[in-house]
């Protein structure tokens, strides 16, 4: 039966599928590795507090790339390049969506403004993340190969979304409520759409090199559609809604080290 558990499970089976999936996941990861370190230093003097929170969320980020390149090294694989198609983090930022690269490259601190927008990028992007790996997590935490990196990750980005919702509640009550909720609308909107196009470029690679037949391949493009179908006419609220959350000050503490790679699953 064709279900996103037995499709998943066809890539992991394949090493040059699951040297594309992983290629992919290492890149968006490092990257945003860069991006949290630059911000964590770009911090403006208002909420230098924050800055060993960011810090710690892109040693996450730049942890779970490293995560992702041990398991190919377990297969003797190297990674290969991402197709500019499945670059979610770079389509992204063509949106207007986070703090541009341009921005963040230059020596000079943000703004209160743009930490918001930050944060808000954030936690539209943490979401996505959170329930990606919760639902691997489910479907593959024990997995003799993947389990424990699965696991790993899967409590890091539980806990970059706490974080988020915390600060932004944090700064909400501290008077920007209001463009709070504008700017995680309009990241919430661009989000589904470029996670819509991102997972439809994933699919057709995935499928060439499995070799699924017209028909397959239409039903998974299907599915991807319906799903951006029901998160335009409502599901993106669910990115954008905040609450306290059951974990505080989830980012307060160093980040817990990657295994290392005869370790990760």
């Amino acid at each position: 039966m064709l279900s996103a558990k037995s499709v998943f499970q066809e890539i992991l089976d394949n090493d040059e599928s699951f040297r594309l999936f992983c290629s992919i996941a290492a890149r968006g990861e490092s990257q945003g590795g860069w991006e949290n370190g630059r911000i964590a230093a770009l911090v403006p003097r208002g909420e230098r507090a924050l800055a060993p929170k960011i810090a710690r969320h892109g040693a996450d980020e730049d942890k779970h790339g490293r995560i992702f390149d041990a398991l190919m090294r377990k297969r003797g694989l190297t990674p290969v390049p991402v197709p500019p198609e499945t670059d979610y983090t770079t389509l992204l930022e063509r949106e207007g969506i986070g703090l541009a690269h341009d921005k963040l490259s230059r020596d000079e601190p943000l703004t209160g403004r743009d930490i918001i927008v930050y944060l808000a990028h954030s936690r539209v992007t943490e979401q996505r993340a959170a329930d990606q790996m919760e639902m691997l997590r489910k479907w593959f935490g024990g997995h003799p190969e993947v389990g424990r990196a699965v696991r790993m990750i899967s409590a890091d980005e539980a806990n970059h979304l706490a974080y988020t919702h915390e600060e932004l509640l944090r700064l909400a009550a501290a008077g920007h409520g209001r463009l709070i909720q504008r700017t995680l609308r309009a990241c919430a909107l661009a989000e589904i759409r470029v996670h819509r196009d991102v997972s439809l470029a994933v699919m057709a690679h995935m499928g060439r090199i499995l070799g699924w037949s017209r028909a397959r391949s239409q039903v998974l493009a299907a599915g991807i559609h319906a799903l951006y179908a029901y998160e335009r006419l409502g599901g993106w609220r669910r990115m954008v809604a905040l609450r306290t959350p059951e974990r505080r000050n989830a980012l307060g503490g160093p980040a817990t080290p990657a295994a290392p790679a005869p370790e990760v699953a």
